[in-house]
């Protein structure tokens, strides 16, 4: 058995875990970090991510004429996240601590530490409904120059330099299985060492064993992600509000994402809550390139693709593109079918069309301004998008409707679409764009998105019928339910210290990021606003690691 000393443990090393371990490492604190992956995957699920944050009345906002302020995001946040239940204490306590991270000195924190944002705000989530509905209320999601690399760089830099100056050790392969108690304080963990691996980022690992180990610490830190890799627990979770769980889902996150620190964290005392609140969208695609088993991508849409449901039928309002993830999925899930469709029209994928994920997105990844201007601000589709296109399996490209209709009637599922109904609504829709009026919501909606000037630019194409032959060909697109984040998660006070089921905190035990529901065991109650979970794993991070410095 290998056996190591230090001052702070943790469990994990994504977003949550290294920025933890940078406070804790610049106030002297000596700092091991552990996880059961090879040293490729350090950054986690942050490295994979659009890096979205969201942050309120920031230069960026105001430059685009977006007036926001604290009392406007809280009524959004709070509205959105429905609390309800006597275990939103904490829950509720941390949203107002993040709210005011994200208007006060979460921008110039990050600028502080080299991290930049592209100059036009994007609108997630948009609602749809009342000023006292979810959503948010004006547009708030700011996208990291760089993605999600460019948001774990500074961090990862960090340990790196410390790793060589001896006050960080980081041990790849090592899965913790049991966290030590001793006199009802937690004095360290134990676990397996797995077989070394040269495996790229993100591909599936062995658990072969090859020898133990045993680390006394201080304190210790589960930072470990939550469980959107492992489908048997997502749907072991499901809630019955959002219907039945999919039998066929694709998996938004690593393999590695596995839920596996929840039991170990569970045995120590640590108290988990709001299992049954998770947040995974309705608009994943297959990736015709997949890194782990079962990879999908989510589509970024605007709001002018026509939404289907597998017989045919438009979802009702205000379940658009981009409006209600959470309403979407649980409207869908009720239907008795796990896919959906988009129709829409090439002029539409070239402006509306995003995919999440830093390598889906090389011109800001890569911080690359002229292929930036040429793919995002030219004609034509952009890359990523046009890969999808020519090669993804749910993607259907035709001149004529009716040949449309043909081929998706022959992909797997199809035969449950309603040809008739499929030609009605989008009929019915194109009738509707004759004229300055309207009472379809969705395409008053896209009309007043217009009027915001980012989504002009960039986000969305200007109305137009879906049969017009100018705007062809049309697309067809097969979408799925796509696991990506836990919001519960383990019960934390606002230094990040794990609680006990009668709400102590159990001495010397933490958690950090998606582990701790973002903070709290839950800070986005229901549902999340978007730019939230990576600006989450940075704040409870930040105030996990502030306070181990102060022990």
């Amino acid at each position: 058995m290998s056996a190591h000393r230090t001052d702070v443990l943790i469990i994990g090393w994504g977003l949550a875990g290294l920025v933890a371990a940078r406070e804790a490492a610049r106030a002297g604190k000596r700092v091991t970090i552990v996880d059961q992956e090879p040293r490729s995957n350090l950054g986690g699920q942050a490295w994979w991510s659009f890096g979205g944050l969201f942050f309120v009345d920031s230069p960026e906002q105001r430059r685009m004429g977006i007036h926001d302020s604290l009392e406007l995001a809280r009524q959004d946040w709070f509205a959105t996240a429905g609390f309800d239940r006597p275990e939103d204490r904490w829950p509720r306590a941390w949203a107002e601590a993040y709210l005011q991270f994200a208007a006060g000195e979460k921008r110039s924190w990050l600028r502080s530490l080299g991290v930049g944002f592209f100059p036009i705000v994007g609108w997630a989530e948009r609602g749809g409904y009342t000023a006292l509905g979810p959503g948010n209320s004006v547009p708030r999601f700011h996208i990291t120059w760089g993605t999600g690399p460019g948001i774990v760089q500074p961090f990862a830099d960090f340990v790196d330099e410390a790793e060589i100056a001896g006050s960080v050790t980081v041990l790849p392969r090592h899965r913790v299985t049991g966290i030590t108690v001793t006199d009802g304080a937690v004095t360290g963990a134990t676990g397996d060492v797995l077989a070394p691996s040269g495996a790229a980022r993100g591909v599936a690992t062995s658990r072969e064993v090859v020898g133990d180990f045993e680390i006394a610490a201080d304190a210790v830190v589960i930072a470990s992600g939550g469980i959107g890799g492992n489908h048997d627990l997502v749907r072991a979770q499901w809630p019955q509000r959002l219907g039945t769980p999919p039998d066929d889902m694709l998996t938004g996150v690593p393999a590695y994402v596995d839920g596996s620190m929840c039991p170990v964290g569970s045995a120590a005392g640590g108290n988990l809550i709001n299992g049954d609140r998770m947040w995974h969208y309705v608009e994943g695609i297959r990736n015709w390139d997949p890194v782990w088993p079962g990879h999908g991508i989510r589509i970024l849409p605007g709001p002018s693709s026509l939404w289907l449901d597998a017989t045919g039928h438009r979802l009702p309002v205000p379940l658009f593109p981009g409006f209600d993830t959470l309403g979407t999925l649980e409207h869908l899930r009720r239907t008795g079918h796990d896919h959906s469709w988009f129709i829409l029209t090439q002029k539409i994928v070239e402006k509306e069309f995003a995919l999440s994920g830093s390598e889906q997105n090389p011109d800001l990844t890569g911080k690359d301004i002229k292929l930036l201007a040429t793919t995002r601000l030219s004609g034509g589709a952009p890359g990523p998008v046009q890969a999808f296109l020519d090669r993804g399996e749910d993607f259907v490209v035709e001149r004529s409707l009716d040949r449309l209709i043909d081929r998706m009637q022959a992909l797997p599922g199809g035969d449950a679409l309603d040809r008739e109904q499929v030609v009605r609504e989008v009929e019915a829709r194109d009738r509707e764009m004759a004229n300055d009026f309207t009472k379809d919501a969705q395409i008053a909606m896209l009309r007043s998105a217009r009027a915001y000037r980012g989504d002009r630019l960039i986000r969305t194409a200007t109305p137009h019928r879906l049969t017009d032959p100018s705007a062809g060909p049309l697309i067809a697109v097969k979408l799925h339910v796509l696991t990506r984040k836990s919001l519960g998660g383990f019960e934390t006070d606002l230094d990040g210290r794990i609680l006990n089921a009668d709400g102590e905190p159990i001495r010397g035990l933490f958690a950090a990021g998606e582990a701790s529901g973002f903070g709290g065991g839950g800070v986005h109650g229901y549902r999340a606003l978007e730019g939230t979970f990576v600006g989450g794993c940075l704040f409870s991070g930040r105030q996990v690691g502030r306070a181990l410095a102060q022990r």
